[in-house]
C-alpha cells in the first residue's frame, strides 16, 4: 500500500512544525509523530528541503525543471550529432 505523498510546500511546513515543537520542549520522535512521519523520514526530508523558506522552495522548483530541460536538449543534439557525423562517413 503506498503513502500519500507530501508536496514540497507541505514538507516545510511540517519541518518547521517539528522545530516549533521541538523548541518547545518535545523529543523528536514525540514531533515526528504529530505530523505523522516516521523518524527517518523527518530526516531524509530536513536534508533535502532543512531551512528553505517557500521563495527558495519555489526557486529551486524552477531550476529543476530548467535543468531537465537543458538536459533532454543536450541529449537532442548529441544524438542529432551523432547520426551527421554516421551520415558524413558514408555508414548507412
Amino acid at each position: 500500500m503506498a503513502g500519500k505523498r507530501d508536496k514540497p510546500e507541505e514538507i516545510v511546513l511540517k519541518l518547521r512544525q517539528v522545530e516549533v515543537l521541538q523548541g518547545q520542549g518535545s523529543s523528536i520522535t514525540d514531533a515526528v509523530r504529530q505530523i505523522g512521519v516516521t523518524q527517518q523520514t523527518c530526516y531524509r526530508r530536513r536534508k533535502k528541503y532543512g531551512g528553505m523558506s517557500r521563495d527558495q522552495l519555489k526557486r529551486l522548483k524552477e531550476l529543476e525543471n530548467e535543468n531537465t530541460r537543458l538536459r533532454r536538449t543536450v541529449s537532442d543534439l548529441t544524438l542529432d550529432k551523432m547520426i551527421l557525423t554516421e551520415a558524413a562517413r558514408g555508414h548507412f
